[in-house]
């Protein structure tokens, strides 16, 4: 989950190591550091907490050198602190390393056995003190491919080495790595988004691949050692997009950008003339496709609940929800007749992208439904459906959610269409519905104020219940996660029917209860459920779109949304439960955009 960086230049590098760290922080913000060559030594600077702080180091004690490594960590292996910071480098090496070496322990019992002394906890020093005897009896390439072969797990790593000047060699076995070029200087970077201010040439490295860069030449091996060739992408300017403007964090832009976010993706598959989706080279044919798989992790796999109550009720296929780091561990009976849907925001998450692996080795069809359309896991997926929602900064995932639900639905539509499931009169219908949804988004947005009330309430609370039947379940899901990542507050999400069995001994006098109910046809017995907790003296946040002001007796807050067609009430519901987990977490002083111990690129397992 961490970030690396590498750069080989003419010229000194350490300031755009560090503002690409800046842009790397989404990925872990633990500690940071860098190392640099300079008259032939490694030149380390490194702390813990932000880079902000890695900067000021600099500021005061400059790193020289026109070649370096830099690392931004979200911990694993060892507290998060300066020792274990990252790089880790020897007399001979300096490594920056993203993922999880597994067999770490043994490896360092044999190199303790040698005589090596460790100073960190990190799993990443054995690769360092593994290089550092390989280095002095072989070429780099070589010594790196000697120490390759004895690791075991997930890793994306960068290298430098005392006596050669101008060489980085980079690593890829599960996690992400990219290489970017420019005249008279090239680059190694865990993604595209913390190149992207320096160049707009990407390749990516493919899993077991090797990478040589110095400033002017990058050669790239396979995992059988045979030199290769990699295709050079142009990637599209979207610096403006990954700017905050003048909101006060990432979260609270992307959150308001949610209607552009649903705009763009109708605009992308929506044909408003012909009254039609634009959705071509399905991988399987609609009318055999037998069953759904869709496969996420965190809140991509709410996205995928959603979906699910679509599905079923749109179209007569089979519909099967996993997490991908169970899916990938069970025993699964593979269907060539079923579609694999994998849902990820940045597609770079380790256990989907595993999960997609295996689907592929089982030679099955795959489409990925993801934001950044160069990922690991829309290049390898037979069909990639993009969210058009341009970077999402923010650790906690909002517009990402909508564009998740919005390619989904678009997708549902489509095949139900196709399979003759839905006439032509309701698929039109509901076209004409979904093209109306972006003015109904930017309703709710207004509520903010409304909003800021109920958080000042909450935010004293201890924990919090959200409730919800049908597709408001899987929000309520995405609403108690919300307000767990952003505010630290205990938050359950609970099927509102369920809370007979067991959750209802959880109500107690004043516990915030968050109770997602649309006119709907659950809507009667969700409120009946709502009085249940009241009864116990449980505190209630009906988020509703019914007009009746019959409803709010003994109700604390009532907020009332838009109503819409029923079916994507989904979209309006989500937008008051992303600003009040917003609002509380501003109120409880919580970072907004890097929330304690995530990253929001999850690529170790």
């Amino acid at each position: 989950m961490c970030g690396i960086i590498g750069i080989a230049s003419n010229k000194s590098v350490s300031t755009n190591i560090v503002e690409s760290l800046k842009r790397l922080e989404y990925r872990g913000y633990d500690s940071a550091g860098l190392a640099t060559l300079n008259d032939n030594q490694i030149q380390e600077k490194k702390c813990s907490g932000r880079v902000e702080k890695l900067e000021q180091i600099l500021f005061k004690n400059p790193s020289l050198g026109t070649i370096g490594i830099g690392h931004v960590r979200w911990a694993t292996h060892g507290v998060p602190n300066e020792i274990n910071a990252h790089p880790h480098s020897s007399e001979e090496v300096s490594v920056v390393h993203n993922g999880i070496i597994e067999n770490s322990d043994a490896l360092k019992k044999e190199l303790e056995l040698k005589g090596a002394k460790f100073k960190s906890q990190t799993d990443t020093e054995v690769i360092t003190l593994m290089l550092t005897e390989e280095i002095k009896k072989e070429t780099p390439i070589i010594a790196v491919q000697n120490t390759l072969k004895k690791l075991k797990g997930s890793f994306a790593l960068g290298i430098i080495f005392k006596n050669f000047k101008d060489l980085i060699i980079g690593a890829r076995r599960g996690s992400p790595l990219a290489v970017g070029y420019a005249k008279d200087e090239n680059y190694l970077g865990s993604d595209s988004y913390a190149l992207k201010s320096m160049t707009n040439k990407i390749s990516y490295l493919d899993d077991g691949d090797l990478c040589v860069l110095t400033k002017d030449n990058i050669e790239f091996y396979n995992h059988n050692d045979k030199k290769i060739n990699k295709k050079v992408l142009v990637l599209s300017d979207d610096k403006n997009l990954a700017d905050k403007g003048d909101y006060k964090n990432f979260m609270s832009k992307e959150i308001f950008e949610q209607p552009i976010t649903v705009k763009n993706g109708i605009n992308e598959y929506v044909d408003k003339i012909k009254n039609d989706i634009n959705l071509y080279n399905f991988p399987i044919e609609p009318k055999s496709i037998e069953k759904i798989v869709l496969i996420a992790c965190g809140t991509a796999y709410h996205s995928c609940l959603v979906a699910k109550y679509w599905f079923e009720e749109l179209t007569n296929i089979d519909v099967e929800i996993d997490v991908a780091s169970e899916f990938r561990y069970r025993n699964i009976k593979f269907n060539q007749k079923n579609l694999y849907v994998f849902v990820s925001q940045s597609g770079e998450t380790a256990d989907t992208a595993a999960a997609l692996q295996l689907c592929k080795d089982n030679n099955v069809k795959t489409c990925a439904v993801v934001n950044v359309v160069e990922s690991t896991i829309a290049r390898n997926s037979d069909w990639v459906l993009p969210l058009h929602a341009g970077p999402e900064v923010g650790v906690a995932s909002t517009k990402a959610f909508l564009g998740q639900m919005l390619i989904l639905y678009i997708l549902c539509l489509k095949i139900a269409f196709n399979r003759n499931e839905l006439s032509k009169e309701d698929y039109i219908k509901k076209i004409n519905n979904l093209i109306n949804l972006p003015k109904a988004i930017e309703q709710v947005l207004t509520q903010e104020d409304q909003i800021q009330i109920v958080a000042k309430d909450i935010c004293q609370a201890n924990g919090s219940m959200f409730l919800g039947r049908g597709t408001s379940y899987p929000i309520a899901l995405e609403g108690a996660l919300k307000l767990k990542e952003l505010s630290y507050l205990h938050a359950e999400g609970y099927p509102a029917g369920e809370m007979k069995h067991g959750p209802l001994a959880l109500i107690e006098d004043g516990l915030p209860v968050i109770v997602i109910a649309p006119k709907d046809k659950y809507f009667e017995k969700t409120f009946s459920n709502t009085q249940e907790v009241i009864a116990r003296g449980g505190k209630v946040l009906l988020v509703t779109d019914k007009n009746d002001l019959t409803i709010n007796e003994n109700i604390r807050f009532k907020l009332q949304v838009p109503f819409i067609e029923e079916t994507l009430s989904p979209f309006i519901l989500t937008i008051p439960l992303q600003l009040l987990a917003y609002h509380v977490a501003l109120l409880k002083n919580c970072d907004i955009d890097k929330p304690r111990n995530l990253a929001k690129s999850v690529t170790v397992e």
